[in-house]
């Protein structure tokens, strides 16, 4: 039996997510989004049944809308709180703040509870979302940076095998009401237990205990305010979808007229002309999450209606696609130093457009009716790769103290180009089926519009490259 070397005197051991010093930081963030995870996915499938029970189907795209509008407020609130005292504060109000929208949603007795429940929920995990990147700049130093962020990717894997099938069969069997109750009893408990894990003095400090170089460079934060009016009107876009006479019209105007005025006060200044930095990588990352998320919205709705895929293959094709990010995430992890985060974020990009031309190939009449499913697992790819990249570009990017400003608008960006690009390739294939098309060439040109994000994307990539001299080796 061989025996370990022992250590030299005075060399240095290179320490690990779960050593000694960074242990506790690394379970506590693992389990927010293991638990977070866990409660989005299995919630989401039980939406339409507990709208359907609340006689309130029409306004089913407000309930499954306001989560995401809501978002945009929570990482303001959460980013201004982080850089003012710390991430622990915003992280433990939104694990707790999680917990109680839960019974807020269960014993909800109109649709509007609901949707208030569901509104309060994307609070939480735009705040917890926000905090979780904020926490990581604090705890880590760059070289464990994107692997701690490829881990809590690989957080969502559980969730997203074991979430939707098991909420699918608690509420067949008993009610979609068990499903929220439950997932309240069964985090109630680790949510106290991070409370109390997150009592880390590193990551109560403010941001003026980090030096003179704080104060400088200050970016102005952005009123709650704002951040409150660009919520309502992204909810009020969401209620504006759910019918087609004057009230909503109108509804649908005072939202866009909201978005259009108060939006640029969340981003950075240059986010629309891409300016190098910053405002580049928060761009980024509204293209690309818009594509993503519109791909995995319009595929499985394809694979239903025009393609008459059984839905337990359309389940395993969301399986495949998290094991697909999630391993991504882990591959462009064990690539810090080797290849360049801007040239990832390309690289990433350039893999989505892929996927979103197998999907418009998936359209066609000859193609096998599972073509458009493997475009999830392939998009899957792309942002497993392109999101923790352009999560370590805004924090290399953003000003001392304030990493909770940069993911913070990192997040706002996130859930509008959600929103826009949603919102555009919804409106394209309408516009298709209005004028007695066929729904195969709907989906194609749904399709399609979405190569314009992703070709954006890799082609902008570059303004966003990190600062020389950063110590990451992501540059």
């Amino acid at each position: 039996m061989t025996e370990r070397a022992p250590v030299k005197p005075g060399a240095v051991v290179e320490e690990r997510l779960f050593s000694r010093t960074y242990a506790a930081a690394t379970i506590s963030f693992a389990a927010v989004m293991f638990l977070t995870g866990f409660a989005a996915l299995a919630v989401v499938p039980t939406l339409p049944a507990a709208a359907r029970e609340l006689d309130g189907v029409h306004l089913y795209p407000l309930v499954a809308g306001c989560f995401v509008a809501a978002s945009l407020l929570g990482g303001v609130l959460g980013g201004d709180w982080a850089d003012r005292a710390g991430p622990a504060g915003p992280l433990a109000a939104g694990v707790v703040l999680a917990v109680v929208t839960l019974v807020v949603s269960a014993s909800s007795t109109t649709i509007w509870q609901l949707a208030a429940g569901r509104f309060l929920d994307g609070v939480a995990a735009g705040m917890i979302a926000v905090a979780i990147n904020t926490a990581i700049a604090h705890a880590y130093p760059d070289r464990l940076r994107a692997r701690a962020l490829a881990l809590m990717s690989t957080c969502w894997i559980i969730p997203s095998l074991t979430g939707p099938p098991l909420a699918g069969l608690v509420a067949d069997r008993w009610s979609w009401r068990v499903v929220f109750y439950g997932l309240a009893a069964l985090t109630v408990i680790p949510s106290l237990a991070v409370v109390f894990l997150l009592r880390s003095r590193s990551l109560r400090a403010a941001p003026a205990d980090r030096g003179p170089e704080a104060s400088a460079d200050r970016v102005p934060r952005p009123a709650l305010l704002v951040a409150a009016a660009v919520s309502v009107g992204a909810a009020l876009g969401q209620y504006a979808v759910s019918g087609w006479d004057v009230r909503h019209l109108l509804f649908g105007v005072a939202g866009v007229a909201l978005l259009v005025v108060f939006t640029p006060r969340l981003l950075p200044p240059g986010t629309w002309r891409a300016a190098r930095g910053l405002p580049a990588a928060v761009l980024l990352r509204g293209l690309t999450s818009g594509a993503y998320f519109t791909l995995e919205a319009f595929v499985p709705l394809l694979l239903d209606t025009a393609r008459h895929v059984p839905p337990v293959l359309t389940g395993l094709a969301f399986t495949g696609a998290a094991i697909a990010w999630a391993g991504a995430s882990w591959l462009q992890g064990r690539l810090q130093g080797r290849v360049s985060r801007h040239r990832m974020v390309s690289a990433g990009s350039l893999v989505m457009g892929a996927a979103v031309v197998i999907a418009a190939a998936g359209t066609l009449p000859g193609t096998p009716a599972l073509t458009a499913a493997g475009a999830m697992v392939f998009a899957a790819i792309g942002m497993g790769m392109v999101a923790p990249s352009l999560t370590l570009l805004s924090l290399n990017h953003s000003p001392p103290g304030r990493q909770g400003y940069a993911s913070s608008a990192m997040q706002t960006s996130q859930n509008l180009g959600q929103m826009a690009v949603m919102g555009a390739s919804s409106a394209l294939f309408n516009l298709f089926l209005g004028i007695g098309s066929a729904d195969l060439a709907g989906y194609a040109a749904a399709f399609g519009l979405l190569l314009v994000p992703s070709i954006l994307a890799a082609t902008l990539a570059v303004r966003a490259r990190a600062n020389s001299g950063s110590g990451s080796g992501s540059g």
